[in-house]
């Protein structure tokens, strides 16, 4: 089974992230979560293929979810989703390996996500 994990606190965020991920790769199962608490919950032993969190979330943020996931997941392809595009986060995801995606959320975005993360 071929996974992706998406998080964000926002419903709409998450639906449209998935929407994007279900046309582009629709055999693929999408796992989605509120939080990064949820996340590391839910997103169990199995790698997913890639993660798309979101950085502004209530309680852990989207860096400290990305660590942790690269930590149980080696080589995981993490993307930043967020609107925050200040120079000092895009340094501080670049520095952990992670892609910044910035807001709004598009096809393309998501679509170059994965064609670097290989898939």
């Amino acid at each position: 089974m071929t996974s992706i994990l998406v998080v964000d606190d926002s419903r709409l965020a998450r639906n449209m992230v998935s929407s994007v991920i279900a046309s582009l790769r629709p055999d693929w199962t999408i796992v989605t979560a509120a939080s990064g608490e949820e996340a590391l919950e839910i997103v169990g032993e199995a790698p997913p293929v890639a993660a798309i969190v979101d950085y502004n979330m209530p309680g852990m943020d989207g860096l400290v979810l990305a660590e942790r996931l690269k930590e149980r997941f080696t080589g995981l392809p993490i993307g930043l989703l967020t609107a925050n595009v200040q120079d000092a986060l895009r340094r501080k995801a670049e520095a952990l390996g992670i892609r910044f995606i910035a807001k709004p959320i598009t096809s393309d975005k998501i679509r170059d996500f994965l064609a670097a993360a290989g898939q």
